[in-house]
């Protein structure tokens, strides 16, 4: 795929996806990882989605923050950020792990390694949560809250999949559309701050100097950009498409390159 491809795929997905959390309240990060895995090593994949859903979400606590339900900011938030670290911290264990074995693919070399296999497996998981009709009918108690946000934080650390495990839990706590959309906002920008610092501790450090001049930096900002004009189109033309849709997508998505990281593909 050429270098304008690759842009254009990024931009494409990312406005898409953007729109889209504007009504879900996830789907962003879910959309866009596979797609960043597609033409990046899997750990900075996960560290240019986290940068452009933060741009994101920056915009979204501005148009919706005064929504926001803030106890169960504090409530959920709170452990969130907290296991957002942990998160990062085995994602930096992972990426450190030697090559599990390699071998010849449609004439390319496949490389399996621990953090591909890891990632394929969450993929496969929210993958599996997306597709099943009971996920979205799932109730769940408001004093699981804190556990929900150690889960969701956790899984947003290691591979951006924060998004469906928060809403699913906000959603069925008993508050208005107008405080699920904001509080949803404050608390995905919370843990987008906290993962991106530890990213940048952990994983790159004097290295983000390096990447902001490079193709890779290019390719986040085109995302970044893309994602906000999502989430001003957003109000006007994607509450169109219905959420079984797009779950379908998502989920077909997600098991596709699942299987392309299980395989060492890319």
């Amino acid at each position: 795929m050429t270098l304008e491809m690759e842009f254009v795929v990024v931009a494409i997905c990312a406005l898409f996806a953007s729109g889209l959390t504007m009504f879900s309240g996830f789907g962003l990060g879910t959309l866009l990882l596979p797609v960043f895995a597609l033409f990046l090593p899997v750990e900075l994949a996960v560290a240019a989605t986290a940068l452009v859903h933060g741009a994101n979400n920056v915009l979204k606590v501005g148009l919706l923050g005064k929504l926001a339900d803030f106890k169960l900011v504090v409530h959920f938030g709170v452990p969130a950020i907290l296991a957002a670290f942990g998160g990062v911290y085995v994602l930096k264990l992972l990426s450190g792990m030697p090559e599990l074995w390699t071998y010849s693919l449609l004439g390319r070399q496949a490389v399996v390694t621990p953090l591909k296999l890891a990632m394929a497996s969450l993929m496969t998981v929210f993958a599996v949560l997306e597709l099943h009709p009971r996920f979205a009918k799932l109730t769940i108690d408001r004093r699981w809250l804190p556990l929900g946000g150690v889960l969701s934080g956790f899984f947003g650390g290691l591979s951006g999949h924060q998004g469906a495990l928060r809403s699913a839990f906000l959603a069925k706590v008993g508050i208005s559309p107008q405080a699920f959309v904001g509080t949803n906002a404050v608390i995905g920008l919370l843990v987008d701050l906290a993962r991106i610092s530890a990213y940048a501790g952990m994983l790159f450090g004097a290295r983000l100097t390096d990447l902001a001049r490079s193709r890779e930096g290019a390719l986040i900002a085109a995302g970044a950009l893309a994602a906000f004009a999502g989430v001003i189109l957003g109000k006007r033309v994607l509450h169109r498409l219905t959420m079984t849709t797009v779950q379908r997508i998502t989920g077909g998505l997600l098991l596709l390159i699942a299987l392309l990281l299980g395989l060492g593909a890319v």
